[in-house]
């Protein structure tokens, strides 16, 4: 791949991303990278294990119902007000994907664990709920600071081998913007490699200004950065622009059947205009 500097295509980060690959993947108010997700599709991307921070919505249904995902951890996987994720339903009832339930503010611990180098992150909420069954991977333990049994749950560090999300720009020295987006910049921090997909290359750096320094994410935390305008369509983008309702509700009604999921992936694996 070309220098960081320099954008690269975003078939060329979709390149980049090798089967089985632990993918960090934002909510949808956090800047989806629906351009890198229709390029992955494009490249025939198998095995995915996908780390939601904190939940997913077209994004991960449309790699699912493609057959691209093996696992998935989440909070939730749902096409909010437009109803259930269809493909996601479907292989979880099917036992084709394997469903590693979880909570947002234990997703949220697990990468600041992985971003702050220690190997757990001590969380209370979880306690008296039953997903502690299901997940083998987390441990009870009482406070060792306290002077009373006082239970807490530990959740492991994730260190993601790729973090992936849109964001409103770059500028020319390779810093984001991320602005108030902060679990961004945990999910980089927590990952191997960092591919970033913009609106649009600024002239200038970010951190030449107060005003946007606090807001931008450092060039030597990001691998690449692709140019792709409208880049988290059919889901929206901050202040830039709203998703696209008629879009979203179309794909939660096609995707109900094996062959409607088809006919729409065909139709929508273009940009937008």
């Amino acid at each position: 791949m070309t220098s960081l500097f320099e954008p690269v295509t975003v078939d060329a980060i979709a390149d980049a991303i090798p089967d089985s690959t632990l993918l960090g993947v934002p909510a949808d108010y956090s800047g989806v990278p629906m351009s890198f997700t229709r390029a992955l599709l494009r490249r025939g991307i198998r095995g995915l294990r996908l780390f939601c921070l904190p939940y997913s919505t077209i994004q991960v249904d449309m790699l699912i119902g493609a057959g691209a995902v093996a696992s998935v951890e989440a909070a939730a996987v749902t096409m909010g007000e437009f109803g259930q994720a269809p493909r996601f339903c479907r292989a979880v009832e099917a036992g084709e994907i394997t469903m590693r339930d979880s909570t947002c503010p234990a997703l949220h611990a697990q990468l600041q664990a992985a971003e702050k180098a220690v190997p757990f992150m001590p969380q209370r909420g979880l306690i008296g709920s039953d997903i502690l069954v299901h997940r083998p991977d987390w441990r009870v333990l009482d406070d060792p600071m306290g002077n009373a049994p006082d239970p807490v749950v530990l959740v492991p560090a994730t260190h993601l081998d790729v973090a992936v999300f849109h964001a409103p720009k770059a500028d020319r020295d390779g810093n984001v913007w991320i602005g108030r987006r902060r679990e961004l910049a945990t999910m980089a921090h927590a990952a191997r490699q960092v591919f970033i997909t913009v609106e649009e290359v600024v002239e200038g750096s970010f951190f030449d200004d107060e005003a946007t320094a606090a807001g931008a994410l450092a060039a030597f935390y990001i691998d690449a950065i692709a140019v792709a305008p409208r880049g988290a369509w059919p889901c929206g983008l901050g202040d830039l622009y709203d998703p696209d309702g008629a879009a979203l509700r179309t794909y939660a009604k096609a995707a109900r059947t094996e062959e409607g999921f088809a006919d729409w992936l065909r139709d929508h694996m273009a940009e937008p205009a």
